[in-house]
């Protein structure tokens, strides 16, 4: 996996071996956040389920609904928003899906945090970095 120059990847990209499913991982990055902050950022945090093989119909329904195709897997909004793509600690047992890319550069052109992390422990310290960017202890 190829990641842009232009995102801030946080884990160790040259890490191999067994690791947990994406899935598993965003689990708990949620559990922790929500554990850490249940009164704020655990209440507003939210995974967009855009995951998995879909027929035409499903996608022409989907998007009149408004998903949208390539939306991070998580997304904290905030000043400025927080938009992370999670992947596999490994990330050679990951791959880009279909507009991954495009929304990650078209949120970051509009003043969002983004951010690639190879797995929850990755997520939360960019987590963490966001908020300390924000002058946040919380």
């Amino acid at each position: 996996m190829k990641f842009p120059d232009n995102i801030k990847v946080f884990g160790d990209i040259n890490f191999r071996g067994t690791c947990a499913e994406e899935s598993l991982e965003q689990i708990t990055f949620f559990n922790q956040l929500r554990r850490t902050y249940p009164d704020t950022w655990g209440l507003i945090a939210i995974h967009p389920r855009n995951e998995g093989k879909k027929g035409f119909r499903q996608v022409v329904r989907e998007k009149a609904e408004g998903m949208t195709p390539g939306a991070a897997d998580i997304i904290i909004p905030g000043n400025p928003t927080f938009v992370c793509e999670m992947k596999r600690r490994d990330h050679t047992k990951s791959k880009w899906q279909d507009k991954q890319l495009e929304y990650l550069n078209a949120a970051q052109e509009k003043g969002a945090f983004v951010c690639i992390a190879l797995g929850a422990n990755a997520a939360f310290l960019a987590f963490q970095q966001y908020l300390a960017g924000r002058n946040e202890t919380e």
